[in-house]
């Protein structure tokens, strides 16, 4: 396991006992490449076999948490592309299969079962959010034990609005948004307000930004003082009654949702391009309306 990592920082508080993992692509507001992923696997993997740390932080540099999967910025088409550089992972684990297989592949590769490891390790996750976290950056978000905030922070899934998409490969938001509203925000591409997912549970602490990492490690810290067989079993077995509840059954089904619907796409576009466009009736990027709050009394 690696020590320095090109995307992400890591910390250790407390003699090693809390472990701060940030994103560190600022520029493209933590936009998730495949690098970023597989350093993400790396950092939490090494936590995970380390038995001093007990908690685990998930944040974000700069302006924002996360803006989702990266889309093409020129560094991830730099990994993907043929030759010396490519990522080996744009050369495996399906990437060389054909049609939809291979996309189905490499999305449950990277998008789907990582998302689901991270939720499971046997330690205690705490995810520290601020600013949009927007549609991929909600996966990393809810893979984590519990969520803190700062009260700049809004919730949004565009995928739908924007993408002709059915939301993100780790379908949480019935679980997490409750269903009427999951649908409410993915229909219209609206967002949720720090405060409304305090009320329904979501988000378990807000802080003032400029208190956000000091105040979520004073958290982590609370927690860390749990006997860590405790921490353990009461984390197994709430995430065991989810699970009894539906919670990985529908994991499953959502996710083979996900790849008809890319499927879709790529059958009725001539060059195969799997989400949908301005043609499909989607705004193009850079006209789309900006991300605002659902209000209840507000149609349009």
């Amino acid at each position: 396991m690696t020590t320095s990592y090109r995307h992400l920082l890591v910390d250790r508080f407390d003699d090693g006992a809390i472990v701060r993992i940030t994103l560190n692509r600022p520029k493209q507001r933590n936009a998730q490449n495949r690098r970023m992923l597989e350093e993400i696997d790396d950092a939490m993997l090494a936590a995970e076999a380390d038995d001093v740390a007990r908690v685990v932080i998930l944040a974000g540099a700069g302006s924002m948490f996360s803006s989702g999967h990266d889309l093409g910025s020129r560094e991830q088409l730099a990994d993907m592309e043929a030759g010396p550089e490519q990522l080996e992972s744009y050369r495996t684990r399906g990437a060389g299969r054909t049609g939809a297989e291979s996309w189905m592949l490499q999305e449950w590769h990277y998008f789907f079962t990582n998302t689901l490891r991270w939720r499971n390790p046997r330690k205690i996750t705490v995810a520290q959010v601020h600013g949009p976290v927007l549609a991929g950056g909600l996966m990393l978000m809810w893979a984590c034990d519990l969520i803190v905030a700062a009260e700049d922070t809004e919730f949004c899934d565009l995928v739908g609005a924007r993408m002709g998409m059915c939301g993100v490969e780790y379908f949480g938001h019935p679980w997490e948004f409750g269903p009427r509203k999951a649908k409410e925000l993915l229909l219209t591409g609206d967002s949720m307000t720090v405060d409304e997912a305090y009320r329904l549970g979501m988000v378990s602490k807000i802080f003032p930004v400029d208190e956000l990492a000091e105040r979520t490690l004073a958290f982590a810290r609370r927690i860390a003082a749990t006997p860590t067989v405790a921490a353990l079993l009461i984390k197994e077995a709430v995430n065991q009654t989810v699970d009894n509840m539906g919670f990985y059954n529908s994991l499953q089904a959502s996710f083979t949702l996900h790849q008809l619907n890319h499927s879709h796409w790529a059958q009725v576009h001539d060059d195969g391009f799997p989400a949908a466009r301005s043609e499909d009736g989607v705004p193009e990027p850079a006209s789309a309306p900006p991300i605002r709050p659902a209000q209840r009394s507000e149609a349009g």
